[in-house]
C-alpha cells in the first residue's frame, strides 16, 4: 500500500476547499505574469512560507517564472526549516506521496535512496507530520508545473556544508528545480524588519553563505544553496520583498519578512 502524508495546514495557511485553493493560487500567479524576455528556466528559488494572505503574492513572483517551463521541470527538491519537531540533520518524510486538497505529489524514490546513503539524511515521518514550511509550497508547484516528483527535506540541526552536499547529490540538470522555503526576519518592528531584510537580501545577492536564524528561519538551507551557487556560478535576482505589516490587518510592531529570489546560470541573467 502506498503511504501518503496528508495536508496538515490546509484551512489555516491556505484554503481547504479544492476549488477555492485552485482559484486563489491561480489569482496569485495571474497577478505576476511571466516576463517573456527571460531566456532560461530558474534553477533555484527562495520563497516564503507564511499564510497565503501574508506571503502568497510574494511567493507567486517566483513561481510565475516557471510558467514557460511547466513541462520541462520533472523533479523538485524542496527544503525548508523544521519548526515543530527537532531533527538531526535533514529529514525525509518516509512516505510515497504528499497530499494537498489539489491531489497528491509522488516522492522521487531514486533520489530518496541516494540521499539516505548520506549520514546527515534520515527518514522521519514525525518531523514532517505538522510541518508547514514544505506543505505551503505544494499547491503553487501543483499549479505552476505539470507532472513532477518531489524530494521533500525538512532541515534541522545541520550545517550549510551538509545541505550543500545534499543539493549536489540531487542537483541534476534543467529537469530539476531546487526550492528553498524560508521567511526572513521575525517579530521586529516594521522599519527595523525592512532594514534587516534588505541586509539579508544583499548577502544573498553577494552569495555570502553566513546568514543566521535571526535573518531567516531557513538560514541553513539558504546558506547551503549559496555555497552551491558559488561553485556552480549561479546568479541570484530578488523579485520582491514585503512583510506581514504590509497587510492592513497586521500589527506593525511585530512583523515577519518575506522575499522571492530566483537563481539561474550567470551567463543567463534573468533580466
Amino acid at each position: 500500500m502506498r503511504t501518503v502524508r496528508p495536508p496538515a495546514v490546509a484551512g489555516s495557511f491556505y484554503p481547504l476547499e479544492p476549488g477555492s485553493l485552485r482559484r486563489e493560487v491561480a489569482r496569485l500567479l495571474a497577478a505576476t505574469p511571466c516576463d517573456p524576455r527571460n531566456p532560461v528556466c530558474p534553477k533555484a528559488l527562495i520563497v516564503p512560507h507564511a499564510g497565503y494572505v501574508y506571503s502568497g503574492a510574494t511567493a507567486a513572483l517566483a513561481y510565475a517564472r516557471l510558467k514557460p517551463y511547466a513541462s520541462d521541470i520533472r523533479k523538485v527538491v524542496l527544503l525548508g526549516p523544521a519548526h515543530r519537531v527537532a531533527a538531526p540533520g535533514l529529514a525525509l518524510p518516509n512516505v510515497d506521496m504528499l497530499a494537498t486538497p489539489l491531489g497528491t505529489v509522488p516522492v522521487d524514490g531514486d533520489s530518496i535512496q541516494s540521499l539516505l546513503a548520506l549520514p546527515q539524511v534520515t527518514a522521519n515521518a514525525a518531523v514532517h507530520a505538522m510541518e508547514h514550511s514544505l506543505e505551503v509550497q505544494l499547491p503553487f508547484l501543483q499549479m505552476a508545473l505539470e507532472d513532477f516528483t518531489l524530494v521533500p527535506l525538512a532541515v534541522g540541526d545541520a550545517s550549510a556544508s551538509e545541505v550543500a552536499q545534499v543539493l549536489d547529490c540531487v542537483w541534476g540538470g534543467p529537469e530539476t528545480l531546487i526550492v528553498i522555503s524560508s521567511d526572513l526576519s521575525h517579530y521586529q518592528p516594521y522599519a527595523q524588519a525592512r532594514s534587516t531584510d534588505h541586509q539579508t537580501l544583499r548577502a544573498i545577492l553577494n552569495l555570502k553563505p553566513d546568514l543566521t536564524p535571526r535573518q531567516a528561519c531557513g538560514a541553513t538551507p539558504i546558506n547551503g544553496l549559496l555555497q552551491v551557487a558559488q561553485a556552480r556560478d549561479l546568479h541570484p535576482e530578488v523579485l520582491g520583498m514585503c512583510n506581514s505589516g504590509d497587510s492592513a490587518s497586521y500589527d506593525r510592531s511585530r512583523v515577519v519578512g518575506y522575499a522571492a529570489v530566483v537563481f539561474a546560470p550567470a551567463n543567463h541573467v534573468l533580466h
